[in-house]
């Protein structure tokens, strides 16, 4: 069956609505995220089929049935919603280490009796996505100008979710080339740059209420996570041309 995967932008509008920071339900969501992936079959009048061919993750289930206002997640159902990200690959012991140990700071114990919030998750799979450029090391750094104390959201300079959607919108923005300043930027880093400050500054939420001794910050923050979103899709690419090359020699 075909794997159900979602882009991060996906993914950062399903973390916003599962912390009700938006109008729309977690299954409204994944409608729209499986609709415009299954864009074709659609036309061609095959809605069903292609529907039930899709294999739905135990993890979106959950979402679609809950009831809850406050959702909890424990390591594994973070291991599985992050593996549900285009070229992502968690696995529960890298994770289980992050927390006790390499970004044990950042994240904090689990705030929702034993599981971990939206917003919890949603700085694993930033770490995820920085750690294919940064070190752990930097990573804390980087990420510890953005969020202070993990035990009271109200003295980040940027949620967390807002931070992995700001990103993954301009990553979006890059990859499906819909950005007027893509063709006119020297380099990736310059694209990066014009897209979040000539485009993204007026409409992302990330900006609102960041001070301008702090702007800095966040555009950089917000630079070098697209950016490593960009070479970790890059790093996939060469890895499955790699893989097809291994199989077709086979033949």
């Amino acid at each position: 069956m075909e794997a159900f995967k979602l882009s991060r932008k996906n993914m950062a509008d399903l973390l916003l609505s599962l912390s009700n920071a938006t109008e729309q339900s977690p299954l409204m969501v994944l409608q729209d995220a499986w609709t415009s992936s299954h864009e074709d079959k659609i036309k061609n009048g095959t809605t069903l089929n292609a529907f039930l061919s899709t294999e739905m993750p135990a993890i979106f289930e959950k979402f679609i049935k809950t009831e809850s206002e406050e959702i909890g997640f424990s390591i594994n159902e973070i291991v599985s919603l992050g593996n549900q990200i285009e070229f992502t690959n968690l696995s529960p012991s890298a994770v289980q280490n992050w927390v006790k140990r390499d970004v044990k700071e950042l994240i904090g114990s689990p705030q929702i009796g034993r599981k971990y919030t939206v917003d919890q998750a949603a700085i694993l799979f930033i770490v995820e996505d920085l750690k294919a450029a940064l070190d752990f090391e930097s990573i804390r750094k980087v990420l510890t100008m953005i969020f202070n104390n993990p035990e009271d959201r109200t003295d980040d300079l940027v949620n967390p979710v807002d931070l992995y959607s700001a990103y993954a919108s301009v990553f979006d923005k890059i990859h499906h080339h819909t950005a007027p300043s893509l063709h006119n930027a020297s380099s990736m880093n310059g694209c990066v740059a014009a897209i979040i400050k000539e485009e993204c500054q007026t409409s992302l939420p990330v900006f609102n209420g960041v001070g301008k001794e702090n702007l800095d910050i966040v555009l950089n923050v917000l630079i070098s996570s697209s950016l490593t979103v960009q070479a970790a899709y890059y790093q996939s690419l060469a890895s499955r041309y790699a893989s097809a090359a291994l199989f077709l020699k086979g033949m």
